[in-house]
Formats: C-alpha cells, structure tokens, sequence
C-alpha cells in the first residue's frame, strides 16, 4: 500500500461513516408516523426509503465479498419491487434494528478491509473484465452508495420539515 491509497480509502470510509451518521440523527428525529408519509405527492414513503436503504447497505456485503447478505428477504420489497407494490412490510421498528444492524455490520469489515484490498474488484464484476476496468473496485461501490444514501437522506429530510 501507498500512502495515497490510504488517504483514499480513508477519505471514502470517512464519507460514507458521516452519511451514515446524518442518516441515523434524522431517523432518529423521524417518527414512526411520519415514516409512514410521502416525501412528496405520488412519491415513496419513509418506510420504503428505510427499508430500501437498508436493502441497498446489505446487498453491498456479497459485492464488496464481505458477507451474504444479512436481510435478504428485504430484497423483494424494498429492491425489486416498488412503494405500495408488496402489501406486508416489516414494522418500522424492525425496519429501524436493521437498518442499525447492517451498517454497524458494513462499518465493521470497512474498518477491517486493508487499503490495497479497496482497489480489487467487487464481486459483480469479473477478473477479465476487471483488467480492462480496473476503476470497477470495491471503493468505488462505496462512493457510488455514498452518492445514494446522501440522495435519499435529502429526500427523508423533507418528512422532517412538515409537521
């Protein structure tokens, strides 16, 4: 390792931590009845956006080649499918303990992970690929979902803002 991929990988955990962060003191702000909102007309409700977050972080485990995947059965409800489509959603109390669980899990190989590992592929992409797109690597996943947690925290901000 190089002391400049280091400084990446640590300015990319650092990142992805302090959205994390944010996103956990809105929540915590959050109620469960204002989960149960749209962010906005037509658009998804807190509920969805929670457990879709939490899907997104624990499919990451298998990608990064950390783990399987805590929660699969997120997946179908919160991934696959659309807001309103899946009639039997899990509480938002157990939506909330996963949502912990996960990242706290996620954080934990993050920390653990080497800086040189950061720049091997993750495991959607393969080795022959991999050599022609090297930028195809494991931090990368993390930056792309550093993107998409802060994305959807904007939208959940929005149930805050209406009393």
């Amino acid at each position: 390792m190089n002391d400049q991929q280091g400084l990446f990988v640590k300015m990319a955990i650092d990142a992805w931590s302090g959205e994390v962060k944010a996103t956990n003191a809105l929540l915590d702000k959050l109620t469960d009845e204002q989960l149960m909102n749209e962010v906005a007309p037509g658009r998804n409700r807190g509920i969805y956006l929670l457990g879709h977050l939490t899907a997104v972080h624990d499919r990451m485990m298998p990608l990064l080649r950390f783990q399987d995947a805590l929660h699969p059965e997120l997946d179908k409800p919160f991934h696959d499918e659309a807001d309103r489509v899946v009639a039997e959603l899990p509480s938002i109390a157990q939506l909330r303990a996963q949502w912990k669980e996960v990242n706290d899990t996620l954080l934990d190989h993050m920390k653990r992970l080497p800086a040189t590992e950061w720049f091997t592929r993750h495991a959607s992409v393969s080795e022959e690929d991999f050599a022609k797109e090297p930028h195809r690597n494991r931090l990368n996943v993390v930056l792309s979902r550093t993107s998409h947690l802060a994305y959807h925290r904007g939208q959940l901000v929005l149930l805050a803002s209406r009393e």
